[in-house]
């Protein structure tokens, strides 16, 4: 298997921490595109991904497979242990519940801040809307302190225990580093629970 990646890129990075948690990452063959050099954009790698994203995983039999969370869903179904995505129906569905909270109220929230605020970023999001961007700005600080009153009861995010809910939280606290705001530094259920992730050494 072969698998696109954009170091400290959120979604690769998702599909990464995924692995590394599983103790496979040594299971995939890395290639690095950068996202900045647009090379995501050129016309060879969109035969990997037609729709220009990263990561990508390539299967031995030449199956192509886009979208973080379904690359993540393939390699929980290959690699069962240790679970990360529920053990019987009622598990999934809340882990993915609370999976796809931090992935539409908050990560994608964030995103929307940063295509339309952060400099370099002008290039690939045209036209900037400092609306757009002053709207998103709100709706992910929120989330970040909804996700700090959940955590101020919880250890993990979701099935009380370490799941993928933990890893797209974590890698959408790094995220906000590019718009220079660290959401585990000033909330401090999510700055308890961000420390407890950073010791378990599922992120490096």
């Amino acid at each position: 298997m072969k698998l696109y990646h954009s170091p400290s890129a959120p979604n690769p990075d998702r599909v990464i921490y995924f692995l590394r948690a599983k103790g496979k990452l040594d299971a995939v063959e890395l290639e690095e595109i950068s996202i900045m050099k647009q090379e995501h954009k050129q016309p060879g790698y969109r035969e990997v991904s037609p729709y220009a994203q990263v990561p990508a995983l390539i299967l031995d039999d030449g199956t192509n497979i886009t979208e973080s969370r379904a690359i993540c869903t393939y390699f929980e179904g290959i690699f069962p242990e240790p679970n990360l995505m529920g053990r019987d129906p009622k598990e999934k569905a809340l882990i993915e519940m609370w999976d796809r909270r931090v992935e539409m109220m908050f990560f994608i929230q964030f995103a929307g801040w940063f295509r339309n605020a952060h400099p370099a970023m002008a290039p690939l999001e045209v036209p900037q809307s400092a609306e757009a961007a002053a709207k998103s700005e709100k709706a992910a600080r929120k989330m970040a302190e909804r996700f700090n009153e959940h955590l101020a009861n919880n250890a993990f995010v979701a099935a009380d225990r370490f799941t993928i809910a933990d890893i797209t939280l974590y890698i959408t606290c790094g995220f906000c580093r590019v718009m220079k705001w660290a959401p585990h530094k000033e909330l401090p259920n999510l700055g308890r629970w961000h420390a407890e992730m950073t010791a378990r050494g599922f992120a490096g």
